[in-house]
C-alpha cells in the first residue's frame, strides 16, 4: 500500500465490507428477523464519517481536483458522474437514517423503508466503487507525476487529521468487525488475522 490510490481502494474495501452487513441485515429484517434500529443507526454513523467524511472527501476535494489540473474534465464525465453518485448515496444515506430513527421509535413499517434504501445505497456504491476502481482510478495513475502522488498523500494525511483525527479509521475497522460478528459473518481469515497480530485487535 503505497501510492495514493492504493490508500482509497483500501478504504474502498472497507466500505464494501459495509455494504455486504448492509445487504445481510435487510435480508434478515426481510425475512421477519429482529435487527436492531441501532445496528443500522452505527450503520449510517459509519457511512457519514468513513465513507463520506474521510473517503469522499479525499476525492472531492483533492483527487478529483487534481485529476482537473490535470486536464481530465471535471464537469460531465467520469468525475461528473462520480460526484454525482456521491450525492445520490448522500440522499440514501439520509433516509435510512430517518427509517432506522422510526423504527427505533416503534413504527414497524418503517421496516420497508430501512430495506430498501440499505439496499438502494449498497447497490450504488457497489457499481460506484467498481467504477472508481477500474476507470477513474487508471485514468488518475495516467496523469499524475511522482510529485502529484507526494502532493496527494500530503493532502490526504491532512484531510485525515483535519475531518477524522487520529484513530478514526481503526475505530470504523472495529465497528465494520463488530458488526461482521453481529451477523455471524467473523471468517476463519479475520479471526486467523488477530490470532497473529493481537496489537490490531
Amino acid at each position: 500500500m503505497n501510492t495514493p490510490v492504493d490508500m482509497l481502494v483500501e478504504e474502498h474495501n472497507v466500505i464494501e465490507r459495509m455494504l455486504v452487513i448492509l445487504n445481510k441485515a435487510s435480508d434478515r429484517l426481510e425475512g421477519g428477523e429482529q435487527v436492531p434500529a441501532e445496528f443500522f443507526l452505527n450503520a449510517v454513523d459509519f457511512i457519514r464519517h468513513f465513507a463520506d467524511k474521510c473517503h469522499h472527501a479525499k476525492e472531492e476535494d483533492v483527487l478529483f481536483k487534481l485529476m482537473g489540473r490535470r486536464g481530465v474534465p471535471t464537469e460531465g464525465g467520469p468525475i461528473g458522474q462520480m460526484l454525482t453518485e456521491h450525492s445520490y448515496a448522500r440522499q440514501y444515506t439520509s433516509r435510512l437514517e430517518i427509517a432506522a430513527k422510526h423504527y427505533e421509535q416503534g413504527n414497524q413499517a418503517a421496516k420497508e423503508d430501512i430495506i430498501e434504501n440499505a439496499r438502494a445505497y449498497a447497490q450504488l456504491l457497489s457499481s460506484h466503487i467498481f467504477k472508481e476502481n477500474n476507470i477513474l482510478y487508471p485514468m488518475a495513475g495516467q496523469v499524475f507525476s511522482d510529485q502529484d502522488h507526494e502532493y496527494l498523500l500530503q493532502e490526504f494525511e491532512r484531510v485525515e487529521s483535519e475531518i477524522s483525527g487520529e484513530g478514526q479509521h481503526e475505530k470504523y475497522h472495529h465497528l465494520v468487525e463488530e458488526m461482521e460478528a453481529h451477523l455471524g459473518m467473523v471468517t476463519a481469515e479475520h479471526s486467523h488475522h488477530h490470532h497473529h497480530h493481537p496489537h490490531l485487535v
